[in-house]
């Protein structure tokens, strides 16, 4: 990207926290002013407590965002310089063979909870049954 481009963005960013921060200052005191009202409650100086760190929001991502990417930038610069400092190793290694995955035994059909479970099964295709018989006959009378 171009210096311009990036000079912009950055201008861009900056000037939408500044614009997050008074906004949100002026709902703080608004707040504030419901606060100290007759009608006023601690909501409301909760609100003025939070308005303002929801205005730093913005700034405080812009921050956190420009620190992990220079986090990343050293990191990769780091690598890039062991990586041409490292010989390639002499063998590649071989993966271990995979375990075949434990076999649970299946049910038999014979199991009590296969049958209650078959019966239950049934009993609910049954009603299902009637109920799409019923709205059959229900749309044939209007």
């Amino acid at each position: 990207m171009s210096d311009r481009s990036t000079m912009s963005r950055v201008l861009l960013i900056v000037c939408v926290c500044v614009l997050s921060l008074l906004a949100c200052s002026a709902l703080a005191w608004w707040q504030w002013d419901r606060f100290t009202s007759v009608g006023g409650s601690y909501q409301n100086l909760g609100y003025v407590l939070q308005w303002p760190l929801f205005g730093l929001f913005p700034a405080f991502m812009f921050w956190r965002m420009r620190t992990l990417r220079a986090r990343a930038r050293a990191e990769e610069g780091r690598t890039e310089a062991t990586d041409a400092t490292r010989e390639p190793p002499a063998r590649t290694a071989v993966p271990a063979p995979r375990r075949a995955a434990a076999r649970v035994p299946a049910r038999t059909a014979r199991d009590p909870e296969d049958a209650a479970l078959a019966e239950y099964n049934a009993y609910l295709a049954e009603l299902n049954a009637r109920e799409q018989e019923e709205n059959r006959h229900g749309d044939d009378r209007a």
